[in-house]
């Protein structure tokens, strides 16, 4: 059965001398493609079936199996990302994060927010500063959003002070007790890009202190309850 499909390209891996496979990530679901010599310079396929491309594809359709890709026409190949190293590593991090929380719930928005994050790391926007927003709006469909509006332990709006991974959320003054004290900036940007529309960024002015300190934050948020293990994390904690 021929069939169109919209996404892009997640992980390609050879087979045989000249061909390999591709996995695209589309709102249906990770399609597995054969991409037949595509591993030949003059191939049709050969700039068309790399990994970080987006376009439509052409494709015989196997729903048990791999399906062959027949045409492949790209809208986007996301080369300011791969020309630096930073961005490549960020990208591959996110790209690995959405496809795992997309196993965990198969929604196809999470297709449309990666795609989002990454456009704007594409287009210049701090890569560390972009994955936060998406590993904290990610949470959400796991189930385990963390408590941003108000104080965890006894519901205050008032007086918050601190979040804490450990407690799920905001901190009050008067809850608490040892929890690591982190800027009211951080506070309030946590909220503010759980609930930003990525699509419509403009400007991002974020200091390199408040940026870590989010960042602490929601690794340490995924390692207590997510469950999720990144292999690409390694690699990022390297080029930090």
């Amino acid at each position: 059965m021929y069939k169109k499909i919209e996404g892009i390209i997640i992980s390609e891996y050879p087979i045989e001398e000249s061909s390999k496979i591709i996995n695209i990530f589309t709102t249906d679901g990770i399609v597995g493609v054969v991409a037949k010599g595509a591993k030949k310079i003059k191939s049709p396929f050969f700039a068309t079936t790399n990994k970080l491309c987006y376009g439509i594809f052409d494709i015989v359709y196997k729903e048990n199996g791999l399906s062959k890709l027949k045409e492949a026409s790209i809208s986007n190949d996301y080369r300011n990302i791969k020309k630096d190293i930073k961005k490549i590593s960020y990208a591959t991090y996110i790209t690995e994060l959405a496809t795992q929380v997309y196993k965990h719930e198969n929604r196809k928005d999470i297709l449309e927010l990666y795609i989002s994050c990454l456009n704007k790391i594409e287009e210049g926007y701090d890569a560390l500063v972009i994955s936060n927003i998406l590993k904290l709006k990610l949470l959400d469909y796991l189930g385990i959003k963390p408590v941003i509006d108000r104080c965890v332990e006894c519901g205050n709006t008032t007086d918050i002070i601190t979040i804490s991974s450990y407690l799920g959320g905001y901190v009050c003054s008067n809850c608490y007790k040892n929890e690591k004290i982190v800027s009211p900036k951080t506070i309030s940007l946590i909220r503010m890009l759980y609930y930003v529309d990525v699509s419509k960024i403009t400007k991002l002015e974020i200091s390199e202190k408040i940026k870590k300190e989010i960042d602490d934050f929601t690794n340490d948020y995924y390692d207590r309850y997510s469950g999720i293990y990144l292999k690409s994390k390694i690699l990022l904690e390297g080029i930090k």
